[in-house]
């Protein structure tokens, strides 16, 4: 045990922690040897009790740092690298030189106020903060914790109210779109408006993943896990416009390989099919202020989600299609417009309103007066018992068939209720008063109403 020479080169050998460790010094030399094993040892013995020597790294600048965070990020997360390299790019600027040992709220603070003055927005101050402090590690956890608690981690952002394009800005847009140079903007619109699928996925779409035959598409890599791999029927105005462009494309570049973007990279004209293009932004823009237009493009996809919604689609149904995973994020999205709520309302008065026109009218005259035939009543003598016949309405059951009861009457129809003391021609007549308790729940019927208490018999 100890320092032994093999081959010329000495060598340690000693136990840690019941672990036999054996390693080479690489030096022919015994002085280095001995210090080589003294160390290694003390770096077992350190990182046995969590004891670790953290100077090194608190003197490193932050661009070190970031340079390393960023090799590490843009491998797991490639579609997100262009904007961490923008926003390192903004971080190295103003605080490239410092070293971490430099870093607490005072300087993040400034930061935030440097960028404000350079009249960047603030939520990509608030990005770029998110990435300051990844970058810092555990020094940054503990300044974002100080940060909240004094409620400055954030910037006040100005929320954006999407917007549900009306069908004549719709129309006016795809028409300037379909008399548009690029050959892209047209069908990549028509995707946006009848499928909601993101600008995203809508430049990286291959032909592999569009079914022609059961015409239907199916996303490939989403900003969601919700949206990955949802499947989009094709309607009828989607699949004659992409007919249409599958005709130009393959003349263009002689086939369709399953591998190729169904949006080519090129400038001005397409020359690439195997690399999508990166940008529709140029001419998005142009299409827009042509139709005289005010709006973003993932407006488009909040255009069909409002339709859905405004049609009767069921959530489900509408998150299948937009890739969302929650009902909340579905109510973000769908902006129901003034004439879907108007008419829902007027649909209510147009309800309520149809039994009351049905009721309208002149009133019914008595089947016993005169102008109908009746006989007429005189000396107050009480007519013949008559059975009371209830004519079902809007093919109900008629109830008096199955109830078959029969009330007999003193006098004229009862216009008032016996309680009440008037009772026209027969006032205290014991008959009358009996048999009228006898329709309705006893001790609980208080006023004639043939139909009220007929419904209740029925029920």
């Amino acid at each position: 045990m100890g320092l032994f020479r093999r081959g010329g080169v000495w060598w340690y050998e000693f136990y840690f922690a019941g672990q036999r460790i054996r390693e080479s010094t690489k030096s022919k030399s015994k002085t280095v040897a001995k210090e080589a094993e003294k160390n290694r040892k003390r770096e077992l013995e350190e990182g046995f009790n969590n004891i670790t020597d953290q100077r090194r790294e608190r003197i490193r600048t932050f661009r070190d740092m970031a340079e390393d965070f960023y090799d590490a990020y843009k491998l797991r997360l490639p579609d997100s690298a262009v904007f961490a390299e923008y926003a390192i790019r903004h971080l190295n600027r103003l605080l490239g030189a410092k070293m971490l040992v430099d870093f607490n709220e005072a300087v993040v603070t400034k930061y935030q106020n440097d960028r404000l003055s350079e009249k960047a927005s603030p939520k990509t101050i608030n990005e770029e903060v998110g990435f300051l402090l990844r970058i810092l590690g555990e020094p940054g956890d503990l300044i974002r914790v100080r940060l909240r608690k004094k409620k400055t981690l954030k910037l006040k952002t100005r929320e954006v109210i999407g917007k549900a394009y009306s069908e004549d800005e719709k129309k006016r847009m795809l028409a300037e779109a379909a008399n548009a140079r690029s050959p892209h903007i047209y069908l990549a619109l028509t995707l946006a408006l009848n499928a909601g699928m993101r600008d995203g996925e809508i430049k990286q779409l291959t032909w592999a993943q569009i079914n022609f035959a059961k015409q239907y598409l199916a996303v490939g890599r989403a900003k969601t896990a919700g949206g990955e791999g949802r499947t989009i029927p094709l309607n009828s105005e989607l699949f004659a416009v992409l007919t249409d462009y599958v005709e130009w494309y393959k003349q263009k570049f002689g086939a369709l390989q399953p591998e190729w973007y169904v949006f080519p990279f090129g400038s001005p004209q397409p020359t690439d099919p195997t690399r999508h293009v990166t940008t529709l932004k140029t001419v998005w823009t142009k299409v827009r202020a042509n139709a005289g237009v005010k709006g973003r493009w993932h407006d488009n996809r909040h255009t069909l989600i409002t339709e859905l919604a405004e049609s009767g689609a069921g959530d489900q149904t509408i998150m299948d299609i937009a890739g969302h995973v929650s009902k909340q994020m579905l109510k973000h999205y769908s902006h129901i417009r003034m004439e879907a709520k108007r008419s829902a309302l007027e649909a209510i008065v147009r309800k309520s309103s149809a039994p009351n026109e049905s009721q309208q009218g002149y009133p019914q005259k008595s089947p016993q007066s005169p102008q109908n035939g009746g006989k007429t009543l005189n000396n107050g003598h009480a007519p013949e018992p008559m059975e009371l016949a209830i004519a079902p309405k809007n093919g109900a059951r008629d109830c008096s068939e199955s109830l078959g009861f029969t009330q007999d009457f003193e006098g004229e129809y009862p216009q008032k209720s016996p309680q009440s003391g008037i009772f026209e021609g027969h006032r205290g007549v014991g008959r009358g008063r009996k048999s009228l308790k006898r329709i309705g729940s006893s001790g609980r019927t208080r006023t004639y109403n043939p139909s009220v208490n007929s419904r209740m018999l029925c029920h």
